[in-house]
């Protein structure tokens, strides 16, 4: 299962977010627009890529599982979207009325989430966060290098121009 990607898989600068659903600082900083931002000004040059560090409640891996299965229905984005800014219920039956809201082949999204088919995914990205170092949520990683504290906007467009213009 790919990791969730938003922009060209050829640019030149990757930022990896470790997040968590029910994370309230992962939720203030999708809110701030940084990802629209960046993606208006640089464009083709930014992918951003979701990687799961699910840790704040006992829900959120199944929240992690949740985005996966939706991604299975090419609607990954919309989901995490969804989640940040449509609901705070991240136990199954909100899960899966996020995924009714959004029109998902529901049996489909049911069967995925119940089955637990995408927890090893969900792990596999949890472990990735902690051999970065994370201890909480979200992390960062600009071109593979760990971030100190999430990123404001003019703090990756400084990277991003400092990448942009080195040789």
């Amino acid at each position: 299962v790919p990791d969730p990607v938003l922009g060209e898989v050829t640019a030149p600068i990757e930022i990896v977010n470790y997040g968590d659903f029910a994370c309230p600082a992962c939720r203030a900083w999708h809110s701030a627009g940084v990802v629209e931002q960046l993606t208006e000004i640089y464009g083709e040059k930014v992918r951003f890529v979701w990687k799961d560090f699910p840790i704040i409640t006992p829900y959120s891996p199944k929240a992690a599982e949740a985005g996966h299965c939706a991604a299975s229905q090419g609607k990954f984005w919309e989901y995490h979207d969804y989640l940040y800014e449509s609901t705070t219920n991240f136990r199954d039956d909100g899960l899966k009325a996020a995924a009714t809201a959004l029109g998902l082949d529901q049996a489909a999204f049911d069967a995925c989430l119940d089955s637990g088919e995408m927890a090893g995914k969900v792990r596999t990205n949890e472990n990735e966060a902690r051999r970065l170092g994370f201890r909480g949520t979200p992390g960062f990683t600009f071109n593979g290098q760990a971030l100190p504290a999430p990123p404001s906007f003019n703090q990756l467009a400084q990277l991003i121009d400092r990448q942009l213009q080195s040789p």
